[in-house]
C-alpha cells in the first residue's frame, strides 16, 4: 500500500475522529508574503484566488488549469521565522529580499483557531502517512480538499515542514479570518536593514543563499 495513496473520499473521513489542537487567542505567529509578483497580497490577505502550486490549498479546481477566484482562501503562516523562510524560498534556497517585495509579519491571534494536526499519527490513521508533508502537491491539494469538506469545524491544518525538520507550520482558511488581526505586531520589507542579520542567521542555519 502506498505511504501517500489518494484521499478516501470525504464520507470515508468523516468516520475518523478528528485530531484538532487550539491555538489560543494571543498566539503569536509569523508570515512571510509578497506584495508584488503573480498574487500580490498583504500581511493578512486571505488568498482566494486558487489552487496554485501551494501543497495546501483546499480551493476547488476550475474547468481549466488556471487559479480561478472563489470562497475558499488560503493564509500561509508558521510559529517561527525559520520555517516561513525555508517553506517560501524552498524551491530556490536562496532567501531573495527584493524581487516580488517580501515582506515579514508577525501577528497575535485575535481569537482561538481550531486546527487539524498533520504532524503525528493521525496522518496514518486517515490511510496516508507523513509523507503528506512531501510527496506530491496535487495529491497533498486533493487532501486539503476532502479534509476541509469532512470536518467543517476546522479553521485550517498544522503540518511539518519538509524543509525545518519536521518544523510545525500552519495554513489557515477563510473559517479563521475573524481570528487574524487589524494590526500585526511586527511588519518589514524584507529588504529593510533590521532583518539583514537574522535573515543572515537563517540562510545559514538552512544552508540558504541570501540577497
Amino acid at each position: 500500500m502506498s505511504k501517500f495513496p489518494e484521499p478516501p473520499g470525504v464520507e470515508a473521513l468523516r468516520q475518523i475522529a478528528a485530531e484538532t489542537l487550539e491555538l489560543p487567542a494571543g498566539t503569536p505567529l509569523a508570515r512571510i508574503y509578497f506584495s508584488a509578483g503573480p498574487y500580490p497580497s498583504h500581511w493578512n490577505r486571505f488568498r482566494h484566488v486558487g489552487p496554485t502550486a501551494a501543497r495546501w490549498d483546499h480551493h476547488l479546481p476550475g474547468s481549466s488549469d488556471e487559479p480561478t477566484e472563489q470562497d475558499r482562501a488560503v493564509l500561509y503562516c508558521a510559529p517561527e521565522v525559520d520555517t516561513c523562510a525555508a517553506e517560501v524560498y524552498q524551491a530556490t534556497r536562496r532567501i531573495d529580499r527584493i524581487r516580488n517585495a517580501p515582506a515579514l509579519a508577525v501577528f497575535a491571534l485575535h481569537a482561538p483557531v481550531t486546527l487539524l494536526d498533520l504532524r503525528g499519527a493521525f496522518a496514518t490513521r486517515l490511510g496516508t502517512s507523513t509523507a503528506i508533508h512531501s510527496g506530491p502537491r496535487s495529491r497533498a491539494r486533493a487532501w486539503a480538499r476532502q479534509l476541509y469538506e469532512a470536518y467543517p469545524d476546522v479553521q485550517g491544518f498544522q503540518y511539518g515542514s519538509s524543509m525545518n525538520g519536521h518544523a510545525p507550520a500552519i495554513v489557515l482558511n477563510e473559517r479563521a479570518k475573524g481570528a487574524v488581526p487589524k494590526k500585526p505586531q511586527f511588519h518589514r520589507a524584507l529588504n529593510d536593514d533590521m532583518l539583514v542579520d537574522v535573515l543572515q542567521q537563517i540562510a545559514l542555519r538552512l544552508s540558504y543563499g541570501l540577497r
